[in-house]
């Protein structure tokens, strides 16, 4: 079981400075959940990170291989390497069983990151935004004990959460010279948008993991704007002030809903 030690303490201090949205929804969970949250997520910032810490595309490359070399050897038995983030989540991995292919599917899309070629086609898109938000909120609700029948349901649930911060992200990845919309004309962010809220709109057979959706607790309120107003995407006016923010996840929190 993970439990709070040094490698915990520092998998959530990489999660508070560079997810800091993420480790406030974690730390409105049940205490006994956070350490699980926070290995999931300071690994997803380790994978996240890796495409944009150089320009040398080898060097990225080099790096996202690593982390695919380290599910490799979690899974097939061999020693693990030390390390703040792998020996904590080598043990989250074996005591939850969750699946390897959720781990290769999103460190293989994160690989489209390192380089400027838009998506390829709509498709292209859609896999890279199920694979990567997808696959990383359905290993979260698991590694706080979903019933694995609810998989999916917790991907749909992570597209959509990936749609929104993707919308949000839009004016930073431009001036980067990025093409992150296969389509960028008004009408089709407006369906985009309109798709994921109901991508969102999931039910689970087993309990619901409340603490893993409520990551994604501003998300429907995004997509909400980026429906009614395609126009605040590119203008970055998406994203609500700090006060706002922590006010809706301290009502969610109280309410106990995601």
């Amino acid at each position: 079981m993970v439990t709070m030690n040094d490698d915990i303490t520092g998998c959530a201090d990489l999660v508070r400075g560079g997810d800091p949205d993420r480790f406030l929804a974690i730390m409105s969970a049940p205490v006994a959940q956070r350490p699980a949250l926070f290995v999931i997520y300071a690994f997803n910032l380790e994978i996240v990170r890796a495409p944009w810490i150089t320009k040398e595309p080898m060097i990225a490359e080099m790096r996202l291989q690593w982390w695919s070399d380290v599910i490799e050897e979690i899974y097939t038995g061999k020693q693990v390497r030390h390390h703040e983030v792998v020996t904590p989540l080598a043990t989250l991995i074996s005591d939850h069983k969750l699946p390897r292919d959720l781990f290769d599917e999103l460190i293989t899309a994160r690989r489209w990151d390192i380089y400027s070629e838009p998506h390829a086609h709509a498709f292209a898109f859609g896999d890279y935004i199920m694979h990567t938000s997808g696959n990383l909120m359905a290993l979260a609700c698991l590694a706080i004990g979903m019933d694995p029948g609810d998989t999916q349901a917790a991907q749909e649930y992570g597209y959509g959460d990936g749609i929104a911060r993707l919308f949000v992200a839009i004016p930073e990845l431009e001036n980067l010279q990025r093409k992150p919309l296969v389509d960028g004309r008004g009408e089709a962010v407006q369906k985009l948008a309109s798709s994921a809220i109901e991508r969102m709109d999931v039910t689970f057979t087993g309990k619901t993991p409340i603490p893993a959706l409520r990551t994604a607790w501003m998300s429907h309120s995004i997509l909400k704007t980026a429906a009614r107003d395609p126009s605040s995407v590119g203008a970055g006016e998406l994203e609500s002030t700090q006060g706002r923010k922590k006010l809706r996840l301290l009502i969610k929190s109280f309410l106990n809903k995601f």
